[in-house]
Parts: structure tokens; C-alpha cells; sequence
């Protein structure tokens, strides 16, 4: 049973297999990138904080699942990735920029290594087909490199927060216990579970990404929920993600081919400003644009409001104290883990940790907020 085709060319919306799910609990149901996915269950706020202090669960199903196989797999993907793969172990996962011939990300991408010969990418919702276009114009000549799209056969359930291990224990075992950035096959378990799990996630604290084939995925749900777990929808994610500083594909950069009209969030990986996945000793497609910058070129900065004021939403304006322009928000909100105050993140020129600057939040009011390099808490 696939969750939806290899092509998501169609004009309505894709049910995951726990659509009922969501329904059943109340799920305020939107369409993001095609996909009819829960925003909130209660409220943002008290799912966000539910992640921070306990243990969140996240239908994460709309993101694609490729799977990379051959013998040179590891030196080809390093050959277009920002990431230096061939340091990477079997049973490790890592993150990535993929950049186009002129240096701007096409997107980013956890992978994780399971063999010499085998990796597994988790491309965004909204880029599995230009992804999957992308990477087969770049296979080597020889078939040397297979590529297949898993997309469809598999759902994607995020359980994150401190409180993550007691529970994914209870459900499946001491054995599917994995570390931070982590890979392993989900082992013998009392539910009968398939799949792999990964230490890895989108909130900024400990857990796990598990994936197993859609048919399992409404068993696994309810016996995480059973356990503790507090469902979440995509408002909480975005705000989580937001406080450690997290890169939203489609909002914070995008490729400018599929945007040709803005320019803004057309961007390399060091304008991002990522402390990781980015490194210089490879070669790899588009580095020329990565080494050609200025110090002073802007770079994507955290803002944090030092007074209240209407909130930093993406697209505000950042003005240096004599009222000059360096930059441009492309993400904010307020902050659930800090009381409500107003943070934000955006390209910013000529700027350091503890700058002083002013955000334009309307025509009519700038407020006071401090440069910060992410993340928030």
C-alpha cells in the first residue's frame, strides 16, 4: 500500500496512513505541500512546550525517502554534497546541503549511512520530485549508483522531547534505543514493528525518527501515545524548530529556479551560517560560490526582541540603529520556550553576536532586538 505516488502531480490533497488518526483526535487538518496534515490538536504552545518538557509525536509522513546503492554510493554522493560523506560510518547519519552549478542550495537532507554500499536520504515534502530529478541527472554514467524512491512505502513518526526514551522503550524495546545521529533496523519487538530508526529530528532535543511501512504506522502511533506521548502538529514543529535555529526549506532558502521572481532566499551553504554540514577539504558542485564570500556579505543571523512590539514575522525589514537596511527576516515568531518573545531569522549584513538592531514589524513601530546565533535556548 503506498501513501501517495512516486508523482505528486495531482490537484488533491495526500491522506498519510494516519490520517485517521489525526481526525480521531481532533487534528485541526490543513494542506501543506499537498499533504492533509494536523496544525495543532489543542494549541501550539501547549504541544511545543509538551516537546520541550516531556515527549512530542509528530506525523512526519509528508517527507520523501530515497534510498542510494552501490559500490563508490559514499564518494558519489560527497561529489554534490556540502558534507564530507566518505567520513561518515555505517550506522551514522549526518546532514547535508545539495547544491546546483552556481553554489545555491537545491535543498538540505538528513542521511544516514547504513552500509559502505547503501544510504537512505529523507528529501523535503515539497522537493521529492525536484530531488529526485535532480539526483538521477547526476548518477554516474557506469550504473554504478542506483537510486530508488521509497517514498510511498513508508510512513515517518517523529517521537521527540526528554521524555522520548522511556517511552520509545516501553513501546519497542531497550534494543531500538539509538544515540544522536544514530541509524539502526528496528529490532524483534512485542508489536510485531518493522523498519529503521534514527536519532535524529526537527526540534532540537533528543529522540528518534522511526520509519516503518505504512501499515504498521497506526499501531505504532497508538501504542506511543498509550505510553505518553503527546501528539503535535506542524504550528509546534515550525516554532521548535525555529528556537534551536533550524533552516526551513521553502521558506528560509529557496532554489531559484523554482523561484525566479525573488531573489532573497536564493542562498549558499555559508549564507545559511550552519555550524555543520559544510566542509571545505572536498570538492563538491557549486563550492565556487561557497569560498567567493566577504566577511561582511550577510549571513542568516537570529534576532531576539528586547522590547514588545507587533511580532518579527518572515519578510520584515532589519535596520541598523541609524535606520539603514541590512537585512531581511525570513523567519519568526514568538517564542513558546521564552515567554512569547519575539525571535526571528534572516539574512543580515555587516553584523555580530550582540549587535543592537531595529525590526521594521510595521510601518509604523521598529522594535529593539539584539543579533544572536541560534539557537534560542
Amino acid at each position: 500500500m503506498s501513501r501517495f505516488p512516486t508523482t505528486m502531480g495531482g490537484n488533491e490533497p495526500v491522506r498519510t496512513s494516519l490520517f485517521d488518526e489525526h481526525v480521531s483526535l481532533g487534528g485541526n487538518i490543513v494542506d501543506f505541500h499537498g499533504f492533509e496534515l494536523p496544525i495543532w490538536y489543542s494549541n501550539i504552545k501547549e504541544e511545543h512546550l509538551s516537546t520541550r518538557n516531556g515527549a512530542g509525536l509528530f506525523d512526519v509522513s509528508h517527507m520523501g525517502v530515497f534510498k542510494f546503492t552501490g559500490s563508490n554510493v559514499k564518494q558519489w554522493l560527497e561529489s554534490i554534497a556540502t558534507q564530507k560523506v566518505t567520513s561518515i560510518n555505517p550506522s551514522r547519519c549526518a546532514y547535508t546541503h545539495f547544491l546546483d552549478d552556481d553554489g545555491y542550495i537545491i535543498d538540505d537532507m538528513i542521511f544516514a549511512v547504513v552500509s559502505e554500499s547503501e544510504i537512505l536520504g529523507v528529501p523535503n515534502a515539497s522537493m521529492i520530485d525536484t530531488m529526485w530529478e535532480w539526483f538521477n541527472s547526476k548518477l554516474p554514467g557506469d550504473d554504478s549508483v542506483t537510486l530508488q524512491n521509497l517514498s510511498g512505502d513508508y510512513s515517518i513518526v517523529a517521537l521527540q522531547g526528554p521524555h522520548s526514551k522511556n517511552i520509545l522503550v516501553q513501546v519497542l524495546g531497550d534494543d531500538n534505543h539509538v544515540g544522536r545521529f544514530r541509524w539502526q533496523n528496528i529490532s524483534q519487538n512485542q508489536h510485531q514493528i518493522n523498519g529503521w530508526i534514527q536519532g535524529t529530528g526537527y526540534t532540537g532535543e533528543s529522540g528518534y525518527e522511526i520509519f516503518i511501512p505504512n501499515n504498521e504506522a497506526p499501531v505504532l502511533w497508538r501504542e506511543l501515545i498509550k505510553s505518553g506521548a503527546t501528539p503535535v502538529g506542524l504550528g509546534a514543529r515550525d516554532t521548535l524548530r525555529l528556537e534551536k535555529g533550524y533552516l526551513l526549506s521553502g521558506v528560509d532558502f529557496i532554489w531559484p529556479q523554482l523561484n525566479p521572481s525573488d531573489p532573497f532566499l536564493a542562498r549558499d551553504t555559508w549564507e545559511t551560517n550552519v555550524p555543520f554540514g559544510l566542509d571545505l577539504e572536498h570538492d563538491f558542485v557549486g563550492k565556487g560560490r561557497v569560498i567567493s564570500h566577504h566577511e561582511d556579505d550577510a549571513r542568516w543571523w537570529g534576532i531576539r526582541y528586547l522590547e514588545k512590539g507587533p511580532l518579527p514575522r518572515p519578510g520584515k525589514e532589519v535596520h541598523d540603529l541609524l535606520g539603514n537596511s541590512i537585512g531581511k527576516l525570513s523567519s519568526g515568531a514568538p517564542a513558546p520556550s521564552l515567554e512569547n518573545t519575539g525571535i526571528g531569522i534572516g539574512y543580515i549584513s555587516g553584523v555580530q553576536e550582540g549587535d543592537e538592531v531595529l525590526i521594521v514589524a510595521s510601518p509604523r513601530k521598529s522594535v529593539r532586538a539584539v543579533i544572536v546565533r541560534p539557537p534560542f535556548i
